[in-house]
């Protein structure tokens, strides 16, 4: 076979891949086009935006309600203040200084956070990190305190809705930081993925926020 005949099979390849792949209405064009698309998000643009925000998980789906304030993206900041004072008061974080912190009308189940990495030392009482905590998913909780030990930064997270602190959360090492999250990509987006997993949750940790408390977060 010539090169020219090589090179005109190729171009026909192509040409009708790309027939199916973007103009194609059948069920085959259909899945072929999922395919692609998947393969694309999985294995080139995580890759490249993981490498890009220095974390490898740079966008977290929320999977609890924990950080939630009623009312979520109309929240009144003065009412769930006067519900939480309490415990932020323990640790010196008065109103004033809570309002400037990031996110500071919290965020719900199935928002999509995205995540940045962060080295130990920039990372400031009020930034809202994600942390390995030996779990089956990582926790995204508000920093409230931070202590060296032996030249290491130890943390401590809450859940802005948790009555408390989990234990997995008193004395967070450096090394379990995952990153740190900066804004709120899209509200409850994540749905999409959360509702095929919502079955195998406890029935009070199941369906949309209210003014329950829950503990865990991920993406």
């Amino acid at each position: 076979m010539t090169e020219e005949k090589k090179e005109s099979k190729i171009k026909k390849f192509f040409r009708k891949f790309w027939f199916i792949l973007w103009k194609d209405n059948s069920l085959k064009g259909w899945l072929l086009s999922l395919i692609v698309i998947f393969v694309f998000i999985r294995f080139v643009f995580f890759p490249v935006l993981s490498l890009a925000t220095g974390t490898s998980l740079p966008l977290a789906i929320v999977e609890s309600c924990s950080m939630y304030h009623s009312g979520n993206l109309i929240s009144d900041f003065n009412a769930w203040w006067g519900r939480h004072e309490a415990k932020y008061s323990n640790f010196g974080i008065n109103q004033t200084e809570f309002n400037h912190f990031s996110f500071a009308n919290g965020f719900s189940k199935g928002d999509i956070l995205f995540i940045v990495g962060v080295k130990p030392a920039n990372v400031n009482i009020g930034d809202v990190i994600i942390f390995d905590a030996g779990q089956q998913a990582p926790i995204i909780h508000r920093v409230i305190n931070i202590t060296q030990i032996n030249g290491q930064y130890i943390f401590s997270t809450e859940g802005d809705d948790n009555p408390g602190q989990l234990q997995v959360e008193k004395q967070i090492n450096q090394n379990q930081i995952v990153g740190k999250a900066v804004f709120r990509i899209a509200p409850f987006i994540g749905w999409a993925k959360l509702i095929f997993y919502e079955g195998q949750k406890p029935a009070d940790q199941r369906g949309f926020c209210s003014s329950q408390s829950s503990v865990v977060a991920n993406g």
